[in-house]
């Protein structure tokens, strides 16, 4: 869009400046801290041992929260902080994925820590700025972007322009302000949200690049628990960091030699294998669409069912008859995935945008499935324009999805009505309506607001107001301490119902997706098995937030050989190459097992920090009865001979004596029984009692046994 301002007419709030010293081995060695309220910066030094106990990424992130809040710090007091981290692995060029950073916040929908995994290149530039985190705090009493500027090692709180309001133009509008000329765009990221985040508790934040061949912005999100929101209620309109050019070597690493062999060999594995095993270069994370109908896994109608007769319209051949091909698609520099797909010019039909072309990107599974499968969806366009309009007026696709796919639910069964929806008919495959709950949400009007509570929240509303009955509501309301759930249908996979329901946020699939090893390739068939895999799937895939890194490169393209090897679910030669790269970074010399304690420090910290805040027990990894089993009788006839076997096999119940009611009942009993033994097994594995509480030797043997952990944790020992 045309701009006409420079940052100079922005009114200059303050201004703050630094010598920007050099990174080694991947850190700066030091913090930023900013309170928009009072208008002050600090620098605040990294210390060995916080490197050493917390690493980089979500663990500083955590620490700087926990110190920076206290146990009954509200998502919206001022002393609520958002904590921006890349890790000292981020940043690299020669390894695909290393363009992540964490960001990490109380959350609005959970009032926990939320932490979310996001690409784009603030996280990489913020360290090539001069810092290792951005810690914000306080709560500004006018809307403000703030600036910090690596070409003249300056920090500036600026007055924000009124417009524009929502991410897709308010990025290009900033990187054209703050870049010198069209070559000085790719040296400008913004972190932004949209209107839509004021008014609901699901907002997200979007962390921007410039892609010099399509000569456009483009953005990735930080999407889990609201932070989006927290963003907006500080005030802040955007972030902006910009420096003079990215070095071959910026994080001044201890041997690059061997980081540019194993990107080397990686890279060659990418353009051998990539087309015959996933086509993440030309579909992205689409391909799991068949994939997961074709196994049962794809939700439908609000998780009810698995699978469904038009999910080949929305598969990934669909997708990419519209993704651009061809083209370089990675999210930083030098990532060879180029799974970050997008579609060009697609004309929109709703809303205030109504007839312009844009860029929509992805979208990724998630969205593919919570937005479109999930609300009983089906038409690529409707799911192409509803994830525009997420991604613009900064929404969480998944909360989205998920909190649609339940309303919906609730209308269908009469829990709610036309009166309370305002009109709107909430049939599932409505598209129509559910762009218009969106575009609601981004007014701030109207049952959209309701929706965008979050799940959690409507539950206890339609309890409250509608005389809804609570157990069906809390059997089917897919959401856990308060986080909605992300779009894979559990119910057959004992251990992804732990790898969800037993998350520190709530259920995310990037702490652990054991689905296929569980359920289809039958490998963790005991308890003992599935907690060890709940032991180190969430511990290894915690490892990638600690270093500022993407999951993809790790097991969505296997070297050949793997499936020979010992363990091929975990990719031996890969963790390899990630142990190679922390030590060829950093001068460390750990090994694969050393890598999950560290990733164990920052996870029992976390499980602490919950605990801080009056949860982190074993009453709050409780799940929703759908994510283990049917809850309707509709949901049992779809799998009739499925669960009328495991009666009789199992249980020695003979199914032609029974009812379905009946049936769904004795089932559900023994599902929920089995739940909590895999909850006793789990808990064991990871070094907590049985209400879930890290023991004390636990914390020693990890070397985290901190005055303050120990102070939180010894009251609720049993």
């Amino acid at each position: 869009m045309d701009n006409q301002l420079s940052p100079s007419q922005l009114r200059l709030i303050q201004e703050y400046s630094y010598e920007k010293g050099e990174i080694n081995r991947g850190y700066n060695n030091r913090t930023l801290y900013v309170d928009i309220g009072k208008n002050e910066f600090k620098e605040r030094p990294v210390s060995d041992e916080m490197k050493e106990k917390f690493i980089g990424g979500k663990g500083f992130g955590l620490r700087l929260l926990w110190n920076g809040t206290k146990p009954d710090t509200k998502w919206d007091d001022p002393e609520n902080e958002i904590v921006i981290s890349p890790g000292p692995i981020a940043g690299i060029t020669q390894y695909s994925g290393t363009g992540k950073s964490l960001v990490v916040s109380i959350s609005p929908t959970t009032d926990l820590v939320i932490d979310s995994n996001v690409g784009g290149y603030f996280g990489p530039y913020l360290k090539f700025a001069g810092f290792d985190a951005l810690e914000i705090q306080g709560k500004s009493d006018k809307e403000i972007l703030v600036f910090i500027d690596g070409t003249e090692n300056k920090i500036k709180i600026q007055e924000a322009p009124e417009e524009p309001k929502d991410s897709h133009e308010l990025v290009e509008f900033l990187t054209e302000m703050y870049a010198d000329d069209e070559k000085d765009k790719k040296n400008v990221s913004i972190v932004s949200s949209g209107q839509a985040a004021e008014h609901t508790l699901i907002g997200m934040l979007n962390f921007s690049w410039y892609d010099v061949r399509r000569k456009v912005c483009r953005v990735k999100q930080a999407g889990r628990g609201g932070i989006g929101t927290v963003f907006r209620n500080k005030n802040i309109k955007a972030l902006v960091v910009k420096i003079d050019k990215v070095s071959p070597n910026a994080n001044q690493v201890a041997d690059l030699k061997p980081i540019m062999e194993r990107g080397k060999r990686f890279t060659k594995e990418i353009r051998e294998l990539d087309d015959e095993q996933n086509r993440m270069r030309k579909v992205g994370t689409s391909h799991l669409m068949e994939i997961m109908n074709e196994y049962d896994l794809l939700p439908v109608h609000n998780f009810q069912y698995g699978s469904h007769k038009d999910a080949s319209n929305v598969d990934s051949k669909s997708f990419q008859q519209r993704f651009t091909q061809g083209m370089p698609d990675g999210c930083w520099l030098g990532c060879m995935m180029s799974c970050c797909k997008t579609v060009e010019g697609f004309e929109l039909k709703t809303g205030p945008y109504k007839g312009q072309k844009v860029d929509v990107e992805g979208p990724e599974y998630e969205t593919a499935a919570g937005v479109g499968s999930n609300c009983g969806i089906f038409d690529v366009d409707s799911i192409l324009e509803i994830n525009f309009y997420c991604d613009t007026y900064g929404i969480d696709t998944i909360s989205y999805g998920t909190s649609v796919a339940f309303a919906m639910e609730c209308y269908e069964k009469g829990i709610i009505d036309d009166q309370v929806t305002g009109g709107i008919k909430l049939n599932f495959g409505n598209a129509r309506a559910s762009l218009k709950l969106l575009h609601q949400m981004a007014k701030g009007k109207g049952f959209g607001v309701v929706v965008g509570q979050g799940v959690r929240k409507m539950k206890e509303k339609f309890i409250r107001d509608y005389d809804a009955d609570p157990e069906l509501l809390q059997d089917m309301g897919m959401e856990n301490k308060g986080l909605e759930y992300s779009q894979y249908v559990s119910k057959e996979s004992l251990a992804q119902q732990g790898g969800y329901a037993m998350t520190n946020k709530g259920p995310q699939h990037d702490e652990a997706w054991v689905i296929f090893m569980d359920m289809v390739n039958n490998q963790i068939p005991t308890f003992e098995d599935k907690a060890e895999a709940l032991h180190y799937f969430p511990m290894f895939r915690t490892w990638f937030g600690l270093m500022g890194l993407c999951k993809l490169p790790w097991n969505d393209v296997e070297p050949v050989g793997n499936e020979e090897t010992e363990e091929p679910e975990k990719v031996p030669e890969h963790v390899d190459n990630y142990v190679t790269i922390f030590n060829a970074v950093t001068g460390k010399n750990i090994n694969k097992y050393e890598l999950i304690k560290q990733s164990e420090r920052v996870y029992n910290f976390q499980r602490i920090f919950n605990i801080r805040r009056g949860k982190g027990k074993r009453a709050h990894d409780a799940q929703p009865y759908r994510a283990a089993g049917p809850v309707t009788e509709e949901e049992y006839k779809s799998r009739e001979k499925r669960y009328d076997e495991q009666l009789k096999k199992v249980l020695d119940i003979d199914p032609q004596e029974k009812s379905i009611p009946e049936k769904v009942k004795l089932l559900k009993k023994y599902r929920e029984d089995r739940y909590e033994k895999l909850l006793d097994a789990v808990y064991e594995r990871r070094g907590w009692t049985r209400q879930g509480i890290p023991k004390i030797e636990h914390l020693k043997d990890l070397g985290m046994d901190l005055p303050e952990l120990i102070e939180t944790v010894k009251p609720h020992l049993d």
